[in-house]
């Protein structure tokens, strides 16, 4: 009997997604609750699993198709089995559907979800490890996964071409659907991706923004030496009684809670004619993941301790890029704090996540030379950005919230005494 899979609800205010990819193929083998798709929303990629065991039916859609909540995807004849001579020309059918030109649209290459059967099939991939895998043309069959459950990541394809022979590419062509258009005369080479969801909300989202909010930047610097020194001294006794390393956003979030205290209207929202004020501080963290910037939420981050911040910055970390952030970890947030240090920016003006008024932006640390008591000496210094909407934040309460931040992190110990 065939269940039909539907577009699980995503959430508040969100009532469609883009089909991201398949993680089962009709015929395949899968488990009650077993993901059996990737649905990709305007914030986060959710699995769609199977409501019943048994095996898969027909795809109703393709990849990249926009579905509505409580739409029908696919069915699954419920109770059934998978062919029986499935496991045994796995590898002949793997390699003739690569071959067919349909096959990357449909989500992948191969079999993935013949993995409960052969524990050496390739995991499902990502759009972005898709696109890896074109660009180095390298067979994901032969690739082992480090990621979550054995997924392909994009560094495991890297290292795979890496040491792929020299003569490997002459037979790089296979997935001639997704070579991108060549001129043959000068091997210059074009390439159009569809931008996804998550892509297409994150520019919308910062164009309004830049629109809608009179946006300034306000600089400053700060001397990392205390906090450098404290992070030394401290690290390895940190790390064995908390179970996590001690970083430098622990000590920014806990600062920038401080300030916000004592500068309301940084941490304030403009809704219509009214000014809100909030009596917590919900802080919006900058985390990459493989589709782009995403920015889950500590909740009443002014209550948390410097571990507790830690902890919960390390988890969203790891989770973002296992894609398995959850809707509600992304909503809310009163405040920003965009860490573009750990890349190498120098320095920036970044954008506020509305309906937030001001985000602030740390860089990386370096020696510059600075005085002090009249004489140059060398620092680790970091520059220091906040942009705030102009309508809602003044001039001075953007200066004095940096000052006071500046404060606390070139003396920790006010972070401590609260002062």
């Amino acid at each position: 009997m065939a269940t039909e899979v539907l577009v699980p609800t995503l959430g508040e205010s969100i009532t469609e997604a883009t089909l991201g990819e398949w993680l089962k193929q009709p015929g395949d083998a899968v488990a009650a609750d077993e993901p059996i798709a990737s649905l990709e929303t305007d914030k986060v990629s959710v699995e769609v699993p199977s409501p019943v065991a048994g095996v898969m039916g027909a795809h109703a859609v393709s990849v990249g198709d926009t579905v509505q909540v409580g739409a029908m995807i696919a069915t699954v004849d419920a109770g059934g089995s998978a062919p029986a001579q499935a496991a045994a020309p796995q590898p002949a059918v793997t390699e003739a559907a690569r071959d067919e030109a349909p096959a990357p649209a449909a989500g992948g290459y191969g079999n993935h979800g013949a993995t409960p059967v052969d524990s050496d099939a390739p995991a499902a991939l990502s759009p972005s490890v898709r696109r890896a895998v074109l660009e180095h043309g390298v067979d994901p069959a032969t690739i082992k996964g480090t990621g979550k459950d054995g997924r392909i990541t994009k560094e495991d394809v890297a290292a795979a071409a890496s040491s792929k022979p020299a003569t490997a590419p002459a037979a790089a062509p296979a997935p001639a659907p997704q070579t991108p258009s060549v001129a043959a005369s000068t091997g210059r080479k074009e390439e159009r991706v569809r931008m996804t969801r998550l892509r297409q909300t994150i520019a919308k989202r910062l164009k309004d923004a830049q629109n809608t909010a009179a946006m300034l930047t306000t600089f400053n610097d700060v001397d990392m030496t205390a906090v450098i020194e404290a992070r030394a001294k401290y690290k390895d006794l940190f790390e064995k009684k908390h179970g996590v390393r001690l970083g430098f956003m622990g000590f920014f979030v806990k600062a920038a809670c401080m300030a916000l205290k004592d500068i309301p209207s940084v941490n304030a929202s403009i809704e219509g004619d009214e000014i809100v004020y909030h009596d917590y501080v919900d802080v919006s963290v900058a985390v990459s993941a493989p589709n782009g910037l995403v920015v889950p939420v500590i909740r009443d981050a002014q209550d948390l301790t410097v571990a507790g911040i830690e902890k919960t910055i390390g988890d969203f970390g790891k989770r973002a890029k296992d894609g398995t952030l959850k809707m509600d970890e992304m909503k809310g947030g009163t405040f920003t704090i965009s860490n573009g240090g750990v890349f190498g920016s120098l320095m920036s003006t970044p954008i506020i996540n509305p309906p937030q008024s001001a985000v602030l932006g740390l860089h990386r640390i370096e020696d510059r030379p600075v005085v002090r008591d009249g004489q140059v000496v060398v620092k680790p210094m970091m520059y220091l950005a906040l942009s705030y909407d102009h309508r809602l934040i003044d001039g001075r309460e953007a200066v004095t919230f940096l000052v006071a931040l500046k404060n606390a992190i070139e003396d920790p110990t006010r972070i401590l005494i609260d002062l």
